[in-house]
């Protein structure tokens, strides 16, 4: 859920022509949500997003909804290693805040695209299909551990219920920050939040 995302290090080693192509479309398609959201998403533009004519595309998914299912998954999924990768580059008792501070960044803030799926489509969630409702709690769940993992008294009750606060102020805010048209009101959100959750030593 953390800062910008990487590329999909999607293993390719022996995937199929077809398994590189659904890979591909899942890819376009996880970005294309966070960025024009779940019903700004429509399959000919993933398709020719990806390089690929829009008929071809029930040869890799049923339908719409398992698709953006898909997407949503690889989004969060991406999120949830990236903020495992913060935590392991540095000593444990940074590792919390040194994950607040990349997702509460400017840089995250215009990387809709690339960033956290929850602040950027949590919104939309309430209106989806099932399917992709499951996903992106399955994820939201993976995201929420993380933190509690992080925790000094990981494990105890009372870290669960941290990690929850934690993640919706996170989560609140950059929806707040990406909403407003404020520059300056956005800058004193994130600032706001960063000083309550990942105060500096300075």
């Amino acid at each position: 859920m953390m800062a910008i995302m990487q590329k999909s290090s999607f293993n390719r080693k022996t995937a199929s022509r077809k398994e590189v192509t659904h890979e591909r479309i899942v890819e376009v398609a996880a970005r294309a949500i966070r960025r024009s959201g779940y019903d700004g998403t429509g399959v000919a533009d993933i398709m020719k997003e990806a390089g690929l004519t829009h008929g071809g595309f029930y040869a890799h998914f049923p339908s719409r909804e398992v698709l953006l299912a898909e997407a949503a998954d690889r989004a969060g999924a991406e999120a949830v290693a990236l903020s495992e990768q913060i935590a392991a580059s540095v000593p444990p008792e940074q590792a919390l805040p040194s994950m607040v501070r990349a997702y509460l960044s400017k840089e995250h803030r215009e990387a809709i695209e690339t960033g956290c799926p929850v602040s950027a489509l949590g919104s939309e969630m309430p209106r989806q299909a099932p399917v992709v409702r499951r996903a992106a709690t399955r994820r939201i769940k993976e995201m929420i551990d993380v933190v509690a993992r992080q925790l000094p008294d990981w494990g105890q009750p009372g870290a669960h219920e941290q990690a929850l606060i934690t993640v919706a102020a996170m989560v609140g805010t950059m929806v707040l920050a990406r909403a407003v048209d404020d520059p300056k009101l956005s800058d004193s959100l994130l600032e706001a939040a960063l000083k309550k959750f990942a105060p500096s030593d300075e």
